[in-house]
């Protein structure tokens, strides 16, 4: 696990794919405590296992609060990379849905229209590069959802690839987190942090280096 800040208050890392936000129960996989053993971790946001990318950790309880605090009113702002099988309908947009989630089957879904139990879901995204019908796609999220990238992207027929739950068929999940800017909890700094998934690998191998703006 590459870790990119340390001081008293936060550690900032990229978490693997395959790798648990917080603890599950018994055998539930490895998780982010497994990899950072020794250290008190307070966690504020979290990727789903399959995700890879940029995660923040409080490392006391009085950071936890203050970034929470940030959360909620807005002060947090994450960027994704994506390659989706198939494209959206436009080159760049703003996706607006309601979004039931179902914890029984590990399932988010998207409804026409609100309910009890729905909720906005709001991302902006722009392809950056198309290649074998597959694009990358830069993803800025306006709400926090579970599995909201995946499913609003699934709704437009044009799922992650290797998201094998949303229609996006076998292989890694093609999901990263590659920015993260916040607030620091002490000093009020505002931090910001860079980082780009394995572009040796498949299908990220697919697009140029100049496609990766971060």
């Amino acid at each position: 696990m590459q870790i990119l800040f340390k001081d008293d208050d936060i550690i900032v890392f990229i978490k693997p794919a395959g790798v648990l936000s917080e603890t599950g129960g018994a055998g539930a996989g490895r998780s982010v405590s497994d990899m950072l053993p020794g250290i008190s971790l307070f966690a504020v946001h979290r990727l789903d296992r399959e995700t890879s990318g940029i995660m923040v950790y409080a490392l006391n309880k009085k950071s936890a609060a203050a970034i929470s605090k940030s959360i909620a009113a807005g002060g947090f702002d994450k960027k994704y990379y994506a390659v989706l099988k198939g494209s959206p309908a436009e080159a760049q947009g703003l996706m607006e849905d309601w979004l039931i989630r179902d914890p029984k089957r590990n399932l988010t879904e998207v409804t026409d229209s609100p309910c009890e139990r729905a909720k906005r879901a709001r991302a902006e995204y722009e392809i950056k590069a198309e290649n074998q019908g597959l694009c990358l796609t830069d993803i800025r999220l306006l709400t926090g959802r579970t599995h909201q990238i995946r499913a609003q992207f699934s709704h437009r027929s044009c799922p992650v690839y290797g998201d094998s739950r949303y229609g996006g068929g076998s292989g890694e999940l093609a999901l990263f987190a590659h920015s993260l800017a916040f607030d620091h909890p002490a000093t009020g700094e505002r931090m910001i942090f860079t980082a780009l998934p394995d572009c040796e690998k498949f299908p990220w191998n697919l697009f140029a280096q100049e496609d990766f703006s971060v």
